[in-house]
């Protein structure tokens, strides 16, 4: 297994912001990170070792503008960023004769409607390092605290892509057909792959949190349908230890 990492994702979750006079500048996040394991690229049917992260904004204080960091609920707005590891066809033998992918950094926003017992969103991100595409999330959860300390969270998920998405993760170009003992493939936007998630948040303390999740998502229509996939099936793993950090400007 490579020790590389693979498919890590960043998701950081803002409060609204408000209006509000406060004395001092400041923010307040958590950060962290921990062991992981999910496919070495989109289709694989193995598993690779990686480097799982989470970053969380709880409070922000900028002049007039801060965010308490006390729960709302109803609708509010996060910003949503998801990082994917570079596929060299190198370190695959199956994938010899493809085109290497560069590593990806999507940043977009998530519009979600929580409340005490669930929350749904959308979340639409664009690739603005690598792949150059837009992706769309829809999900939900139902959200279970059997303690204080202890918060799950779990529920579908589906993921969307626009046709330069599709290509780039699914699509075999004619010159790479010719070179590899893949048929040429020209996959089209649509749903790339439904599933669910879990969750699982326990504070060890007002400062340390320790976060497990398990993903699986199913690929649908091309992306299934790709002679690339040689698993629909996939599942991502994560455990990761965060502490909270406080600055002061």
């Amino acid at each position: 297994m490579s020790s590389r990492v693979i498919a890590a994702f960043c998701l950081i979750a803002a409060p609204s912001a408000s209006m509000a006079q406060v004395e001092k500048n400041g923010i307040e996040f958590r950060f962290g990170f921990g062991p992981a394991s999910a496919p070495g690229y989109f289709g694989d049917d193995d598993t690779e070792a990686g480097i799982g992260f989470e970053v969380e904004l709880e409070r922000l204080r900028l002049g007039p503008i801060a965010t308490d960091g006390t729960p709302s609920y109803g609708f509010g707005f996060n910003p949503s960023i998801r990082y994917i590891a570079e596929r060299d066809a190198d370190d695959f033998s199956e994938l010899e004769g493809l085109d290497d992918i560069d590593q990806s950094l999507e940043l977009g926003g998530t519009l979600e409607f929580t409340d005490p017992n669930y929350e749904v969103f959308l979340t639409v991100r664009y690739g603005v390092i690598g792949h150059e595409a837009f992706v769309g999330e829809i999900g939900g959860d139902l959200i279970y605290r059997p303690t204080d300390q202890l918060t799950v969270k779990m529920g579908p998920r589906v993921l969307f892509g626009d046709d330069s998405y599709a290509e780039t993760y699914f699509g075999v170009s004619s010159d790479e057909s010719a070179a590899s003992a893949f048929n040429a493939f020209d996959p089209s936007a649509g749903m790339i792959s439904a599933g669910a998630a879990i969750e699982a948040t326990y504070a060890v303390s007002d400062d340390w949190e320790v976060i497990g999740s398990v993903e699986y998502a199913q690929f649908q229509d091309d992306a299934a349908d790709s002679p690339i996939t040689d698993s629909d099936e996939q599942i991502g793993a994560s455990l990761v230890l965060t502490r909270r950090f406080t600055l002061g400007f």
